[in-house]
């Protein structure tokens, strides 16, 4: 009896989906964002399946107008393309257990996109 109880608890185990963490879920929204309209326009690469949306309701219709205090935010094509490699890190990171790491990693990953239209 028991041992069908520890068989159906595993069965079940494997069935019911990982739990999102909240470096997941900043991944995910980095991810959408360096896929967005707004990066393509930055690198002039439009992302494998097409540009997506960041469905965020803070979203601007244009980007701000930057001055010259703003340069280290202006967003660059390298820069762009090293956050998407510091994202695919922080995933790494986050499916690893290593959830200090991936808020780290992240952190690179936006100072590195910059603020993207």
């Amino acid at each position: 009896m028991m041992f069908r109880f520890a068989v159906a608890a595993l069965a079940l185990a494997a069935a019911t989906p990982a739990l999102a963490t909240p470096c997941a879920d900043e991944v995910s929204t980095l991810q959408r964002r360096l896929d967005s309209a707004g990066a393509a326009s930055v690198t002039g690469k439009t992302p494998p399946g097409g540009v997506t949306s960041s469905d965020s309701p803070k979203a601007l219709d244009k980007p701000p107008a930057l001055t010259k205090a703003d340069a280290a935010v202006k967003p660059t094509a390298s820069g762009v393309e090293e956050a998407k490699k510091l994202v695919a890190k922080a995933g790494e990171q986050d499916k690893a257990g290593d959830a200090q790491g991936c808020r780290d990693t992240i952190m690179k990953a936006k100072e590195k996109a910059g603020a993207l239209p």
